[in-house]
């Protein structure tokens, strides 16, 4: 019952951020699947982007009749993560669950600094 319930308030807190900020699966997911869940860190990523399909799925077909989408930066954009994850997910295995927290950690943090400090 305790993994229904935190795993449903995982994905509606995950799914907001998905749909205000773009994010969610690795920033919401992943964190909240380890501490509040205890999986170990491979487990919570690949949990995490099992859910990323539908979600991306669900959202591409809200926004596709808005003109939100810039569709040529989209294929582009999508081949090179998807032949990327393809490859990054045999990586993924020969790290340990501390060795990817650190990555994963260290990635959340540059990523967060540039953001507050860029100027649009």
């Amino acid at each position: 019952m305790k993994i229904l319930l935190v795993g449903l308030g995982i994905g509606v807190f995950a799914g907001v951020m998905a749909g205000l900020c773009g994010v969610g699966g690795g920033i919401v997911m992943v964190p909240a699947f380890v501490f509040a869940l205890g999986l170990d860190q491979k487990q919570a990523v690949a949990t995490s982007m099992a859910v990323i399909a539908p979600t991306a799925i669900l959202a591409m077909a809200r926004f596709s009749g808005t003109g939100l989408i810039n569709w040529q930066l989209f294929w582009p954009a999508a081949i090179g993560a998807l032949l990327a994850a393809w490859f990054a997910t045999d990586w993924m295995k020969q790290f340990s669950n501390l060795t990817l927290t650190r990555i994963f950690g260290t990635a959340l943090i540059a990523v967060g600094i540039i953001m507050v400090i860029r100027k649009n």
